[in-house]
């Protein structure tokens, strides 16, 4: 099974791109392409395979990483 990854959006770098941090600290492009939200620097999202799956609260990126034990 494969879980997406919590990314913190850093800069929307185009119409379907943002760059994101994720919880390593890795920098990451990633294709907005499958959303229907708009996104801007500061929100989270569920990203796999490079692209964004879903855009969550923070309280949720919080409790998500409280049970991944990060």
């Amino acid at each position: 099974m494969c879980l997406g990854m919590l990314a913190e959006v850093t800069a929307v770098t185009g119409p379907d791109t943002a760059e994101v941090r994720l919880g390593d600290g890795g920098v990451r492009a990633v294709s907005l392409l499958t959303l229907e939200d708009q996104v801007a620097p500061g929100d989270w999202l569920v990203v796999h395979a490079g692209f964004a799956l879903s855009r969550i609260s923070a309280e949720q990126a919080r409790e998500a990483a409280r049970i991944r034990g990060r």
